[in-house]
């Protein structure tokens, strides 16, 4: 809690602005003083992710006005657009976002002390906080969680988005053949008002003030600190403990894309695990078992086997962690970045029994609204993570 206070204490650490460094400092001297090495990484970032996709969702737009007369043409900029949100999201390539300023932001990076170790795990959070906004009221979330767990597929904002500029492809691609009736422009109108409608609540996400960000993600950045200096004074025996926190989490992503591209060689996706703890102040545990903006990528099946071997476990037993599998996240945590590049990872995170959990990106969320009990939940369950990961290591080696 004096963690998640004194980061909550550097007002407005937005991506790239100045409350973020000095709370990048603030973290690296606290891993100093823990006796451990820290590094504070130079990253650029484009904090401005809600106008990028706002920026996406108008080409949309204009491609589908632009189709009722130049139909190739109004294909050609829907399909831009989807191109360049679904790499955007997946955070493989920049094309739009490239066009918006760059800040300077930073990655705090401390090495295990066992560099030797056949494996590493990296422990992860974001320090920056996130912007509020109407899409993030209490009330339109519950509503769309609702909807949620009565649908078979996931959804989200950035899900509903992007399959609205994919849906109209083909009502172009109609229009490109020479179909023009009225039942096609019926169908076509439908995502195009989603469209609209997310330019609004998107440029209001832009506009709109900081959130205090005690549990988003402060709990994930104080809980990584103490698992680190847990793991060690009880070292594993197989495993290098590394801890990132990363900075650009809100502008989705960018800081631990910088950390995979720029120390790619060192780390090896045979041998390297990703526990990414975010948001895990309130609620029951839940484990990531797929994650994606647009598209669910599953995450690795045996860091899947280990977390529902830990949460069977444990419900035939004492009940403490109270977990369970996360399949449809709303908003993705930073194992995305790592996932799509290859390696296990699994985020660990806190949530209601809708998988939500209330008052985040917005002004309620603050310190005094957390839960020392969902914290000390998240804390032991990633910890016996760990551990029965540097036990999986050393079985396999065993083997080998």
């Amino acid at each position: 809690m004096e963690v998640i206070r004194r980061l909550c204490s550097f007002e407005g650490r937005r991506v790239g602005t100045d409350a973020e460094r000095r709370a990048a400092n603030y973290l690296a001297d606290t891993l100093r003083k823990a006796g451990r090495r820290a590094d504070v990484d130079p990253i650029h970032v484009h904090p401005q992710y809600a106008l990028v996709h706002a920026v996406h969702c108008l080409l949309g737009i204009a491609g589908s006005l632009v189709s009722l007369e130049i139909p190739p043409l109004g294909f050609a900029l829907v399909l831009a657009a989807a191109l360049s949100m679904y790499l955007d999201l997946n955070t493989r390539l920049y094309l739009i976002r490239r066009l918006f300023f760059r800040r300077a932001s930073q990655n705090v990076l401390s090495r295990g002390p066992r560099p030797d170790a056949p494996a590493r795990v990296i422990l992860c959070a974001h320090y920056d906080a996130a912007q509020t906004g109407r899409m993030f009221e209490p009330r339109t979330v519950e509503r769309a969680a609702r909807i949620q767990a009565r649908l078979p597929f996931p959804i989200g904002p950035f899900r509903l988005i992007f399959w609205s500029l994919a849906s109209l492809l083909p009502i172009l691609g109609a229009r490109m053949a020479g179909v023009d009736a009225a039942w096609l422009s019926l169908i076509q109108l439908l995502p195009t008002l989603v469209l609209i409608v997310s330019v609004f609540l998107l440029v209001d996400v832009a506009l709109s003030g900081v959130v205090p960000g005690a549990n988003d993600d402060a709990s994930g950045v104080a809980t990584a600190l103490s698992l680190a200096g847990e793991l060690d004074r009880d070292r594993p025996e197989h495993l290098d403990v590394w801890v990132l926190l990363a900075g650009g989490g809100w502008s989705l992503h960018e800081g631990t894309r910088s950390f995979i591209r720029a120390h790619r060689e060192q780390l090896p996706p045979d041998s390297t695990y990703f526990v990414f703890l975010d948001t895990v102040g309130a609620g029951q545990v839940r484990f990531e078992i797929a994650t994606g903006w647009v598209v669910s990528f599953p995450m690795n099946r045996r860091l899947v086997e280990m977390c529902e071997a830990l949460a069977d476990a444990d419900r035939e037993g004492e009940d403490r962690y109270r977990a369970r599998a996360l399949r449809h996240p709303g908003f993705p945590g930073d194992g995305i970045a790592a996932r799509v590049q290859g390696y296990a990872a699994t985020t660990i995170t806190c949530a209601n029994e809708l998988d939500i959990v209330p008052g985040v990106h917005t002004a309620a969320d603050v310190p005094d609204r957390l839960d020392p009990a969902a914290l000390e939940r998240a804390h032991a369950f990633a910890l016996a993570l760990v551990r029965l990961i540097d036990r999986d290591v050393g079985r396999r080696r065993a083997v080998v």
